[in-house]
């Protein structure tokens, strides 16, 4: 991970994305440190590992004689087979990341097939051919899914029903989770829908219901008739995810402590492959990024709209500013009640967890709230990624990366 942020505080309007250059000075990192580390508290997985409990202890996958899951307790065998998930948490663990992990082919996914192709000299078929399905197989230990335990620690956070119009969302501290199901879904990468999908009764599929479960039956059990507030999912509980990995945070790698809990919220690791060039491409609405010839990582992105054209050319990298905050321009979005919004940082936020800045004016490459969009719906000329490939994103590009936006 090569952090590095914004050396000046820019106040020029972002005309493409409706808001203001975010503040990346120093001091804005620290104070969002404080403010928002009770949202982001968690156990981590150890002192080797900032990552959060319900790390993937990766190196057991392919060791011999693996066995899942490092803790009996979460060992449950998974009795259904999900071969498209299986190949879509391989695909999101080296890079060419499938988007929403959903089980599913579909244009993200199709992408992700494209990239690992093109970088393993496979015909581009998108499609999971015998082919690509051969090349993969260097990675058939890594299960589908696992199951893990929610921490106890996630049910201290604060979560804050998020308001429909731009004052509402104003008036709060931080656009954080708005329930500890929609930050589960985006710690694994994928929808509550499908963390429904994967824990029938709110129990782990594959596991019994007259299994004992120890400590965890309660909370599977409130899990079941569904938590106060609308929520299905409650700390305590045992519960199986799509099996992302290439999750570990090395200690000492990143210098900014709410950047790093950020990162374990996401399921991101600290280590990425350095690159020295991003494609965008508008048409194939993708982001592809090399090391010197080489294709390492590809994304489903948003790029763009028929007011705010994404900017073709070849454009620098300024700068990155970690989790911050926005500032709402209803001129520019043409919509609103007219007033001008300074709105909190946190992962609902319009440019989601961090700002890759560009050096053509007002642009730049971002996260978003809305990760299930990606792809489909129009970004307001910038370019838009999932929160968590964006994150990643931003762990690999540096201010000699450069950037080539192209039809």
């Amino acid at each position: 991970m090569r952090n590095f942020i914004l050396a000046t505080v820019s106040s020029l309007a972002l005309v493409a994305c409706g808001g203001q250059e975010p503040d990346a000075s120093p001091e804005a990192a620290t104070e969002t440190a404080a403010a928002s580390g009770s949202e982001h508290g968690y156990e981590t997985r150890g002192s080797n590992n900032l990552a959060d409990t319900m790390a993937s202890d990766d190196a057991r996958y392919m060791a011999d004689g693996a066995t899942p899951d490092s803790d009996a307790a979460n060992d449950i065998p998974d009795a259904t087979e999900r071969p498209v998930m299986q190949a879509q948490v391989v695909l999101d663990r080296i890079g060419f990341g499938p988007g929403v992990i959903d089980g599913k082919m579909g244009m993200s996914t199709e992408n992700a097939l494209r990239g690992f192709q093109e970088a393993n000299d496979l015909e581009v078929t998108g499609r999971l051919d015998q082919p690509t399905k051969t090349a993969l197989a260097e990675w058939e230990r890594i299960p589908a899914t696992r199951v893990v335990t929610v921490p106890d620690s996630w049910a201290e956070a604060e979560y804050t029903d998020m308001p429909d119009s731009v004052a509402g969302k104003a008036k709060l501290d931080r656009l954080g989770y708005k329930s500890l199901d929609e930050r589960l879904a985006e710690r694994f990468h994928t929808t509550v829908e499908v963390l429904r999908e994967l824990n029938p009764g709110g129990r782990p599929a594959g596991s019994s219901a007259s299994a004992d479960a120890g400590p965890d039956d309660g909370a599977n059990a409130q899990a079941a008739d569904g938590q106060a507030g609308g929520g299905y999912f409650v700390a305590g509980q045992q519960l199986r995810v799509p099996n992302i990995g290439a999750d570990r945070i090395t200690p000492g790698a990143i210098a900014d402590a709410d950047w790093q809990r950020t990162l374990a919220s996401l399921g991101v690791g600290s280590e990425q492959t350095a690159v020295d060039r991003i494609v965008v491409s508008k048409a194939g609405k993708t982001l592809k990024a090399y090391s010197g010839d080489k294709l390492v990582a590809l994304f489903t992105v948003s790029s763009g709209s028929s007011e705010f054209p994404l900017p073709l050319g070849e454009w620098d990298i300024v700068g990155e500013a970690y989790n911050p905050p926005y500032s709402y321009d209803p001129e520019v979005l043409g919509n609103g009640d007219g007033e001008t919004y300074t709105l909190a940082a946190g992962p609902n936020s319009p440019v989601g967890v961090v700002w890759i800045d560009l050096s053509k004016e007002h642009y730049g490459i971002h996260g978003t709230p809305d990760p299930e969009t990606i792809g489909r719906a129009q970004s307001s000329g910038c370019v838009r990624l999932t929160n968590w490939d964006a994150a990643r994103l931003a762990g690999m590009v540096s201010q000699s990366t450069r950037v080539l936006f192209e039809a």
